[in-house]
């Protein structure tokens, strides 16, 4: 809608991961570090964690895209309370068979997968998004499935992605031996206010736009609406993007972001809660 009007290749903020906008900060540099890390150095379980909306799926795409020819990766996306049969959800994510066969037959023919792909010289990720729906007992279940080796090398390793409830529920003493297969472990923070900057400076470069879209001061005020929690900073510059572009604006003010986010309180378009700001920025400064 608005692209052209800013010369911009494509929409900058989109809520919809793209791991071609990912923003390599200190905090997710240091994420994908520890994440290709633990793959190289063969750690049984990475754990990475973060609120929702601070860029953990998006991450995981980009790793995906740098991967290697000689790993075989299984995502798992959907889990849910009623996850059901692991295992099921484990062949599925390999493309092995699994419909109509008992649970030992799955396992066993998982074993073999593994063993199989070990034997051509190939690593074997299995990746669960969203883990923090899963239950203590399913994450007992997966480290059970996880302690399949040959001889001593390790065969499969896991990535569990979730929100801060998954290390809560890591942290219960039945699941003390999965805790203890943890070898790397981070948690996403949300970007403070030099980040933001540099991350809404980022998305609107990547999408051939001029980096001065933005002033200082409205980026200090969206920084403190999202309290640097990237999708909903995504959310609001997408939004006061159109407001410019209807008002005839070639730079967002915070001004233009202070009547965005007054009109979209006023209609009650941002749910039960009202997004708000503390403080108006008094004059804007040069970017």
């Amino acid at each position: 809608m608005y692209e052209k009007y800013f010369g911009l290749r494509e929409k900058p903020f989109s809520l919809t991961p793209d791991p071609d906008f990912l923003y390599l900060g200190r905090k997710h540099g240091m994420a994908l570090t520890m994440l290709e890390y633990g793959i190289t150095h063969d750690a049984p379980i990475i754990v990475i964690s973060g609120e929702i909306g601070s860029g953990k799926t998006t991450l995981i795409r980009h790793l995906l895209n740098t991967l290697k020819d000689n790993t075989t990766v299984g995502l798992i996306s959907n889990t849910h309370r009623a996850f059901g049969e692991l295992i099921q959800w484990v062949a599925m994510a390999f493309g092995l068979p699994f419909e109509n066969r008992e649970k030992v037959a799955i396992y066993s023919s998982f074993v073999d997968f593994l063993i199989r792909e070990y034997g051509r010289g190939k690593r074997t990720l299995l990746i669960v998004d969203e883990a923090q729906n899963m239950d203590a007992e399913t994450l007992e279940e997966l480290r059970v499935i996880s302690n399949i080796n040959a001889d001593k090398n390790l065969v499969l390793q896991l990535i569990l992605v979730g929100q801060p409830e998954l290390r809560d529920t890591l942290r219960k003493p039945c699941l003390e031996q999965f805790a203890q297969r943890i070898s790397v472990d981070y948690h996403l923070d949300p970007l403070d206010a030099r980040e933001t900057r540099e991350y809404i400076d980022h998305r609107v470069h990547t999408a051939g736009g001029d980096k001065g879209l933005f002033s200082r001061t409205a980026i200090s005020l969206i920084h403190d609406l999202s309290t640097g929690v990237p999708r909903i900073i995504n959310s609001l510059c997408d939004t006061v993007l159109v407001y410019a572009f209807a008002e005839g604006r070639k730079r967002v003010s915070a001004q233009l972001v202070k009547d965005m986010v007054d009109d979209k309180n006023a209609k009650g378009l941002f749910g039960a809660g009202k997004i708000r700001y503390d403080k108006m920025p008094s004059a804007e400064t040069p970017t």
